[in-house]
């Protein structure tokens, strides 16, 4: 409400900006265009784009197309982590994706042929689905803790992506497999295009359907969700399959990119890159209430974060270090009693100008 003194009117205090930085995304979108103007500060050509061959090239489309695994991984997460589990194993399936499908290719008797490309995607994606139901019946039907039950697939699956590759690196020339990672459509990467349209597709249904709200629910309170009527094993089932499915797709992308499987490197830590882009984008690891806008703007923090390194000139081996100084950075920014602070103080810097007019 509006204070007057005499007959002016003021407003009362700052409570448009005070709204704004409590906001879930404003810190970590703050981050990221601090980012962006970092980099076209060192590189002043960091943003521009031009057009060859009819195909869009830069910074902007590299991070588009670089952070397209990584966002596919962290959808899953995001859900999982929604309904108060974990994922650990996701690495292990972007391995396994990998190593089925260039093998399937490698052995095939066409490995450029469209027919075998989109059996070898169908049965790593199946496979892929087949674990992540795995990983679901652990959680949901035997009841083991979340982070127990994907750990045992995060260890026995690259094994069994070594099994798939008999211990070596597999490696295939295929023009309509290397599409999917390092191809164009509509002058688009492919891999950008794929990512990003999966997101746009889970975000309207849990946001214009029940799914949504039924994973929230679970998240919050298993057992009050499931004597209200919902079934919190099906969920729970559900966000498991799908982030097995997504993390299959990402892998598909990354051994597309590369043109081979190496089943100890392939994937390698991206569930820490994926489980830290949904804490920067604010959903909170108890479950409950979920961001997959928040997660979107994870995803490209870590990505231009990466590309950052890269560009400057400093060890990719460094990388960790900046991603875990990015992430204390708006963490503590999402931090309630860090926000009430600021605003405490925000107020304090208002209310001066009006100490001294009196």
């Amino acid at each position: 409400m509006p204070a007057t003194t005499g007959s002016r009117t003021r407003p009362a205090g700052p409570t448009g900006l005070r709204n704004l930085t409590h906001h879930t995304l404003f810190w970590p979108v703050v981050a990221l265009v601090a980012l962006l103007v970092a980099n076209t500060i060192f590189s002043p050509d960091f943003l521009s784009v031009s057009i060859l061959d009819g195909h869009l090239f830069g910074a902007p489309i590299d991070i588009l197309r670089n952070s397209a695994p990584l966002l596919l991984v962290s959808l899953g997460m995001t859900l999982v982590i929604a309904t108060r589990g974990i994922d650990l194993s996701v690495g292990a399936v972007v391995a396994i994706a990998g190593a089925l499908s260039l093998s399937f290719i490698a052995t095939a008797p066409d490995p450029g042929a469209v027919s075998t490309v989109i059996i070898a995607i169908a049965i790593a994606l199946g496979l892929c689905l087949v674990l992540g139901i795995w990983n679901g019946f652990l959680v949901s039907v035997v009841g083991i803790q979340p982070i127990i039950a994907t750990l045992i697939l995060m260890t026995a699956g690259r094994g069994v992506a070594m099994l798939i590759t008999e211990g070596q690196i597999t490696t295939v020339t295929s023009a309509p497999f290397k599409t999917l990672g390092a191809g164009f459509w509509l002058g688009l990467p492919a891999a950008a295009l794929i990512a990003y349209g999966v997101y746009l597709i889970v975000a309207l249904i849990t946001r214009r359907s029940a799914l949504g709200m039924l994973v929230e629910a679970v998240g919050i309170n298993p057992s009050a969700s499931r004597l209200a009527g919902v079934r919190a094993r099906t969920i729970v089932w559900t966000v498991f399959a799908l982030s097995g499915l997504f993390s299959g797709l990402a892998g598909l992308i990354l051994a597309s990119n590369v043109m081979a499987a190496d089943a100890n490197n392939a994937g390698l830590f991206i569930e820490l890159d994926a489980i830290l882009a949904v804490v920067i984008g604010g959903t909170s690891l108890q479950g409950g209430k979920f961001s997959l806008s928040g997660t979107l703007v994870g995803v490209l923090i870590i990505t231009t974060l990466t590309l950052t390194v890269t560009i400057v000139g400093i060890s990719p081996l460094v990388t960790p270090l900046f991603k875990a100084l990015v992430v204390i950075a708006v963490t503590l920014l999402q931090s309630p009693r860090v926000r009430d602070k600021l605003a405490a103080r925000a107020r304090q810097r208002a209310a001066r100008p009006e100490e001294v007019a009196a």
